[in-house]
């Protein structure tokens, strides 16, 4: 008994040693959007032109919706991580956070209605962490420039630090319904330098956006 109970600590110890240092307050280095090169649809590529036609004026951002997982903001984010969960703050876009389970559990299937930020849980591969998510409803945007997807999206998201100065976040988006193909691209964060601020989403950002 005693043996098995020091191999489970050691297994846990190489598994902490692993796992990479991601807490911190991070900005996106360069644009947000996304390339445009994205493998859509005919129907999904003829809803991004109609978004970009009327100037964004359906953006969910303007009447203080959340953002989703995969559209993110210049405003800075900050990174709690914990060995069974990691937790995501953003300071803009309602004061949003997501939950990212690292405790072994299942996907939660019973989602109803799909909900804006889906339903995430990872794992680590060495120092990577390796974050599945599913579960989202069709009313997020991919990026400022009204990019859509649908409720089929499943995003799987790969966190590295290269170095101390970097977090990098690899995205595939895979989306049957909008998608000809399954899609990757990668988004590099640098240290904010500050705390995330209190910032308010009101009313006004729709009337503004008008």
């Amino acid at each position: 008994m005693r043996h098995l109970l020091l191999l489970a600590c050691a297994a846990g110890t190489l598994l902490a040693q692993s796992a990479a240092d991601l807490s911190g307050v991070w900005v996106v280095r360069g644009s947000a959007n996304l390339p445009d090169d994205l493998p859509y649809r005919p129907e999904a590529l003829k809803l991004w032109q109609e978004r970009k036609t009327n100037l964004s004026k359906d953006d969910p951002a303007a009447y203080c919706l959340p953002n989703g997982i995969v559209r993110v903001t210049s405003l800075p984010y900050k990174i709690v991580q914990t060995p069974q969960l990691v937790v995501l703050l953003s300071e803009g876009n309602t004061h949003s956070f997501r939950r990212i389970f690292l405790d072994g559990r299942a996907h939660n299937l019973d989602l109803e209605p799909n909900s804006w930020t889906g339903d995430s849980t990872g794992k680590w591969e060495g120092n990577t962490l390796v974050v599945d998510s599913i579960g989202f409803n069709d009313r997020t945007w991919l990026d400022d420039t009204g990019k859509p997807h649908s409720d089929q999206l499943h995003v799987i998201e790969r966190y590295r630090r290269p170095d101390a100065g970097r977090l990098e976040i690899q995205y595939t988006l895979e989306d049957p319904k909008f998608l000809t193909k399954p899609y990757t691209f990668t988004r590099t964060f640098v240290p904010a330098g500050r705390e995330i601020q209190e910032r308010f989403c009101t009313e006004q950002n729709h009337l503004v956006a008008k």
